[in-house]
């Protein structure tokens, strides 16, 4: 697989209104994306921070994979993405071959239109680890 570039860092947050300030009053960054992805059940926010993004994860359900990670290791850092030039197909297929397990067995929609599958945390080191692709 051909990675480009790390596209984002995921942050597990219980509200990203509580959130925010820390961010762009501290941190001195911007939102310029709020949005839902609601077939995950997921509210985002997207901070640039050079060429990297910083998407903060908050949960619209408490059934949402977000909520359960919230609640069983509070907020924080959620996972890591990674862009991929040849395609979030192509980097499943050949993640699978190398005996990495997979969440996603194809490819999905997420936030920012981007088609992304997760690889299983158990099989990356212990990070839940995001393919991405515009």
């Amino acid at each position: 697989m051909k990675i480009s570039h790390i596209e984002h860092l995921g942050i597990a947050v219980k509200s990203i209104e509580e959130a925010l300030p820390y961010y762009e009053k501290i941190l001195g960054l911007t939102c310029y994306n709020i949005e839902t992805v609601a077939d995950q059940k997921v509210r985002t926010a997207f901070l640039k921070c050079g060429d990297t993004k910083i998407e903060l994860l908050e949960p619209t359900d408490e059934t949402s994979t977000i909520a359960k990670f919230i609640e069983n290791r509070g907020t924080g850092v959620h996972h890591l993405a990674f862009a991929v030039e040849d395609g979030v197909a192509n980097a499943l297929s050949e993640a699978e071959n190398a005996g990495i397990r997979l969440i996603d067995k194809a490819p999905r929609k997420g936030a920012e239109s981007l088609n992304i599958a997760f690889l299983h945390p158990k099989s990356t080191m212990g990070v839940l680890t995001e393919l991405c692709e515009k």
